[in-house]
């Protein structure tokens, strides 16, 4: 679709991958490892990021692709608050928290950008050309 011939070569999307990962490592040690609720859910918020930059993206249409961008920016929110409860929890350092904390940030400020980008670009996707 449009400025990107592959998933992979979105930015974001590697910045998402990035972060799923991070967030992995640090959910799976200690008594982070051991509170499954929290695990779980930060872990499926994490990923939801990228897998929702993946869906719009292979959606081949621009206003479809905007809104699943917009539900990775709320799974980019809700991994920040759940960084939030594990620093509470005393799961992870202040300096981790602060680390993943700005990466989402990032990544949300990232999504607003390429949300306002496809706005206002005038594409209306793949699925609309005339074969």
């Amino acid at each position: 679709m449009g400025p990107f011939q592959s998933l992979e070569e979105i930015e974001v999307w590697q910045k998402a991958r990035e972060l799923a990962k991070l967030v992995y490592d640090i959910s799976t040690k200690g008594a982070f490892a051991r509170d499954f609720g929290l695990r779980d859910q930060i872990q499926r918020a994490s990923v939801s990021i990228m897998s929702n930059i993946a869906e719009g993206y292979e959606r081949w249409g621009t206003r479809e692709f905007v809104q699943f961008l917009s539900f990775a920016k709320g799974s980019a929110g809700e991994v920040r608050s759940l960084l939030c409860v594990a620093l509470d929890q005393a799961y992870i350092a202040e300096a981790v928290f602060v680390q993943l904390s700005d990466r989402a940030k990032k990544i949300s400020r990232m999504l607003s950008g390429l949300m306002t980008y496809l706005r206002n670009c005038g594409m209306r996707g793949t699925k609309f050309k005339s074969y």
